[in-house]
Formats: C-alpha cells, structure tokens, sequence
C-alpha cells in the first residue's frame, strides 16, 4: 500500500513540474523559437534589409550561393626553351596557371577561395561566395587552436591555483583580470601591440633586444592575422577555462589524493590515474562552452581585422548591415546554428556528456 501512495505521490509532484514548467515553455517559444523560425523562413528569400523591395521567395538560391564550391587542379607553367616548369626568381617558388582560367564560369562564376598543394599537384578551391567559405575555414582554424591552448593552459593555472600556497586568494582573483577586461578594449589594447612601427610593444621590444631586423606587421601579413587573433583571444579567455576546470578541481576529494601517496603514486600517476578521470565532466563541459563561443566570435574579429579577415560571424554582419541582403545573412546565421549544433552534439556523444 505504501508502495502505491508513492508512486502516486511522484506521479503528482510530476504532474506539478510540468504545470511550473508551461510558463518557461511558453517564454523560451517567445524569445527563442519564434525568432529562429523567421530567421529560417528569411534565408529562403532575397529579403534587403531596410528596404522597401518587395520579398520574393527563392527556395536554396542562398545557400546554393554560399555553399557551391569547386576544387579544380592547375596546370603547371612550363618554358617553351627548356621544357621545365617556370619558378618565380624571388621566391623560387614554381609558377602554375591563374585559378581563374580553370574555374567555372558558367552558369555561375566561381572565384578563388584559397590554394593548396598535394603529392606535388596545386589545386585551388573556388567558390560563388569565396568570402564565406574562407571565413568558415578561419573560424575553424581560430577554434581549434584556441579553444586546445585555452584548455591546456586553463588546466596548468587550475592546477596552480588549486594547490596549497601563501596568497592563493589573491592570486585567483588576479587570474580573473584579462576575463573581466571587455572584449572590444582587450582588442585596442593587443591592436596598439601589435602596431607595425617600432610604437607596437612586440616590435619595439623585439628591436630593443635584437630579436627581429625589420617590423612585422601582425594585422596585415596573411600568415601572421590568424596567429594575432588567437594569441587575443588566449589571453582573454584562458581565465574562464581555468575557473570552470577549478570547480571541478574542488569536486575532488583529498581522501584519494592522501590514499594515493601512502600506496606510493607519484604526482604523474596522480594526475593521469584520479584528476583526469573525475575532472572529464566538468573539463567536457569547459570544451562545449568554449568551442560553442568561439565557432560564433565576432567582436575580436571585427575590431582587429574588420574587412580584411572574416570570421562567420563578422561576414554575416558584413552582409546584413553593409550589402543589406537579409536573406542571405539569414542562410548564414542558419548554417553558422547548423555547425554550432553539429559540434555539440558531436562533444555530447564522444564525451559522454549525455550518460553522466
């Protein structure tokens, strides 16, 4: 009899959370769900923002537009005198023929995204949107590498920080100062340092101690934007992993740390055989706010490199409010939320977030 009064009464404290539930539904519909399903409806029109053209509804045509993309190999040029392909006297790199000779140009031209080498063959990606899908390219690279030095240094200061020391306080408080610095002021602040004249700090001190003979320009060498905005966001962000990791950290009892020495482990087995272990849930959940963060990065982005780099993001404003097509910023938020959702389900399963 007692064991159906209370399932009974669980049935009923059931029934009452979902009642309590219907309001957050309701709002999460509101403020959430309803603006989504517009932004999916948009990216099936040419709707321009802040305009008084008519909208018309034209299925895929934007997402074909963004995401057509054509990998065609380039003929190497070779010198009628000797036979021998043509390589650049500066560089000394081989010469090959102009992307755009290759790539299609009807029904839809393509233009060049990027060029890459393979088993001694170059091949060039080209795209309707080229601008798109090197920024989907730059958003990946700035987030894998960010988000793998932002977690292994965010571990080393948890680590650190976690331990028994004089001024352990004051130390967590002041490893919380780049976090709590406002994006767009951290951006100035590394954009004066990276200044291409002997005023930014890295080329004043790497003149200063003989480290460089000429003046990098950070923002506006290709090879060196993507380094600048990582180390950016590195030093901004590393505080946050280090916090979420140091409550996972405190989870942790001392009892098996103390066990641990008296069987004789060392701090290396320590490490791997009992923090490892028991910090993946909250380290799993550190990788998925973190990655999610930074597959949508804007403001750095915007601020450092405005036009000259895109990430996804900053190319989606670039369409919305500059060229004011509403309709293909629209297909892009879509996918940018496609990608966004793909990661984390792909975090979820390989790190067992949804069974523990």
């Amino acid at each position: 009899m007692s064991n159906s009064n209370s399932s009974n009464l669980a049935k009923e404290e059931q029934k009452l959370a979902f009642k309590l539930l219907i309001p957050a539904f309701l709002i999460l519909i509101i403020i959430a769900l309803y603006p989504l399903g517009q932004v999916f409806y948009t990216s099936f029109t040419d709707k321009e923002f802040a305009s008084s053209k008519e909208t018309s509804f034209v299925g895929l045509d934007n997402y074909k537009a963004l995401l057509s993309v054509s990998v065609k190999e380039l003929e190497p040029i070779i010198d009628e005198e000797t036979g021998e392909q043509v390589v650049d006297e500066r560089t000394g790199e081989k010469q090959f023929q102009r992307p755009i000779r290759v790539l299609p140009r009807d029904p839809y031209l393509y233009r060049p995204s990027f060029e890459f080498s393979f088993f001694g063959n170059r091949y060039v990606v080209g795209a309707r949107t080229p601008d798109f899908i090197r920024s989907v390219w730059n958003t990946l690279i700035f987030t894998l590498f960010s988000v793998f030095f932002e977690t292994v240094l965010g571990l080393i200061v948890a680590l650190v920080v976690n331990s028994e020391f004089k001024g352990r306080g004051a130390m967590r408080a002041v490893m919380l100062v780049p976090w709590a610095v406002i994006t767009v002021v951290s951006a100035r602040m590394w954009e004066w340092m990276f200044e291409p004249t002997r005023a930014g700090l890295f080329n004043m001190l790497g003149d200063r101690f003989g480290l460089i003979e000429t003046s990098y320009s950070f923002l506006s060498n290709n090879s060196l934007q993507l380094p600048a905005i990582i180390a950016v966001d590195v030093w901004k962000t590393t505080p946050f992993m280090a916090l979420l990791i140091l409550a996972g950290l405190q989870l942790i009892p001392n009892e098996l740390y103390e066990a641990a020495e008296m069987d004789g482990a060392s701090k290396f087995r320590q490490f791997f055989n009992i923090t490892l272990p028991l910090l993946k849930p909250s380290l799993a959940v550190a990788l998925i706010f973190r990655t999610l963060d930074a597959l949508r990065v804007f403001d750095v982005f915007q601020v450092m490199l405005s036009q000259k780099r895109y990430s996804m993001a900053s190319f989606n404003y670039f369409q919305l409010i500059q060229a004011r097509q509403m309709g293909m910023a629209s297909a892009i938020g879509v996918i940018i939320f496609i990608i966004i959702f793909g990661f984390a389900v792909l975090y979820m399963k390989s790190l067992g977030v949804d069974t523990e």
